[in-house]
């Protein structure tokens, strides 16, 4: 008789995960064998999001670094730094898998003297004998057995043999899935897989049995690509007569165009997006609404995210990747974003542009501009290249464009816009525009025949955000210092 709230533990062959209360522990548990990509850093937040919504819900990072020889230390360290950027919080210290492989041994070790497990001594070439064989006859490939049941006084001598679990050869394995719904596979389909190489290292099925038991993961939220693990996991789960957590796998990330996720759909790592001047709260939002819904939200700040998550709002079928997307979230929250924080952000690209380290005067220009320039900014990058004209030192280099505006007559135009700007008695963006407008009219001329060779001589480019504002941002003596070097390189050069 089981308790109210535990699974019940079939004594038929039939093996039935399901649901039941405890407390939250969840955890992301990547292999540092490449990039952190955008499906795993959705498989944390979805993991760091149900922790916290749970009153002292918890969530672990693991890393699974049994494959030595693919795993390294700039990998790990690519993990943190992302999970950190994406402000992405781990309880406790980062727990390193290849570290407990004494612990999974010992695990191992004691199905096998309970008699759940066997020592296979199969050789490397007679199991692919086995699976030729096999497959000429049209029959499964999977382990046959062929040891299960043997005395291993029959071994041959000089093989080291693997450990594998006894599989049911009867029934059938049913998760419930909370995502997916009832799963279930018939037992036969199922191999006995292994659990301790021939070398004594750990197998990923046994390692991640262990790995969740003792950190007492409640909740499994991973990719539907590991449902085949689960099948396994499960039966080794009740071999070990431990409580299984509750599992929930979540559907994959598609392109655009309904395919798998590629580079050329734009799945790149993690760190990639921040290069590219997204921001964390933004690839929040975007990693959100990728496969979780909340009625017609799209704009969802994190702490509605975690008071809102569960799995009720996974969807079953495939997200789609869709960078137009992403690059509007990103937007809306860098005109959201605090002005201080941006400029913070775009200094070190502005010095690399600028070859140099910004004087003090023009970050305080580019945090004057902000305002303006981050209302027409989609990425930090984009914002960074706009901001270029406020944080150059004078002369102002022009581009072919605005070299091209500055013509005779616009010269002239400046010449008088110059004289009148430096006896004008307030520098503010209305008073600056009434002014040129004034002259514009007295000249017989449009004001973009005056505003754009005002661009041009000011920012050397002719596209920016409204000049006069631009203006009021760079003040009375760096914008008149400006114009008046672009007039005197007329100058020189006839």
């Amino acid at each position: 008789m089981t308790g109210a709230n535990e699974p019940e533990r079939l004594e038929s062959p039939e093996f039935t995960v399901s649901e039941r209360i405890m407390a939250v522990v969840t955890r992301f548990a990547p292999s540092p064998t490449g990039i952190l990509h955008i499906g795993g850093a959705r498989t944390a937040l979805f993991n760091w999001l149900f922790a916290r919504h749970h009153a002292g819900g918890q969530f672990v990072l693991r890393i699974e670094d049994t494959d030595r020889a693919r795993s390294s230390d700039e990998a790990v360290g690519a993990i943190v730094d992302g999970l950190r950027w994406l402000g992405l919080d781990w309880d406790g210290e980062p727990v390193s898998q290849f570290a407990r492989a004494g612990r999974h041994a010992e695990v191992a070790q004691t199905l096998l003297a309970e008699g759940r497990a066997y020592h296979c001594y199969a050789t490397p070439e007679e199991l692919a004998e086995m699976r030729e064989t096999a497959r000429r006859d049209g029959r499964s490939t999977r382990y046959d057995g062929r040891w299960r049941d043997r005395d291993p006084a029959e071994a041959p001598p000089g093989i080291d043999p693997v450990i594998r679990l006894k599989m049911p050869r009867d029934g059938q394995t049913v998760v419930a899935d909370h995502v997916q719904g009832e799963v279930k596979v018939v037992n036969n389909e199922l191999d006995d897989m292994v659990l301790l190489r021939g070398d004594g290292t750990p197998t990923y099925m046994l390692a991640v049995v262990v790995d969740d038991h003792d950190s007492g993961v409640s909740h499994v939220i991973r990719g539907d690509d590991h449902l085949t693990n689960t099948f396994r996991q499960a039966q080794l789960y009740r071999a070990l007569d431990w409580d299984p957590p509750e599992f929930a796998h979540i559907p994959l990330i598609h392109g655009p165009d309904g395919t798998k996720l590629s580079k050329r759909h734009g799945a790149l790592g993690l760190a990639s997006y921040r290069e590219s001047g997204f921001l964390p709260a933004a690839m929040r939002n975007y990693l959100l609404r990728l496969g979780w819904s909340h009625g017609d939200d799209e704009i969802i700040d994190s702490d509605q995210a975690i008071a809102w998550f569960g799995f009720g709002g996974i969807g079953r079928s495939p997200a789609r990747f869709d960078m137009a997307r992403l690059i509007s979230i990103n937007a809306h929250y860098m005109r959201a974003c605090n002005d201080r924080e941006l400029v913070d952000l775009v200094i070190p690209r502005l010095g690399a542009l600028l070859d140099g380290i910004l004087a003090d005067d023009a970050v305080l220009r580019v945090l004057k501009g902000m305002p303006a320039l981050k209302a027409r900014a989609k990425t930090v990058v984009e914002l960074a290249e706009n901001a270029v004209f406020l944080a150059q030192t004078r002369p102002v280099t022009l581009d072919g464009d605005a070299a091209r505006v500055l013509d005779g007559n616009a010269r002239e135009r400046l010449s008088t816009l110059v004289r009148r700007l430096s006896e004008a008695p307030d520098w503010n963006a209305r008073q600056l525009e009434e002014l040129t407008r004034q002259i514009a009219d007295e000249e017989g001329v449009k004001l973009g025949l005056i505003a754009q060779p005002l661009r041009a001589a000011l920012t050397g480019a002719t596209t920016s955000p409204p000049i006069f504002e631009m203006m009021d941002v760079l003040g009375r003596e760096e914008s008149l210092g400006r114009l008046a070097d672009a007039l005197e390189t007329e100058e020189r050069s006839g």
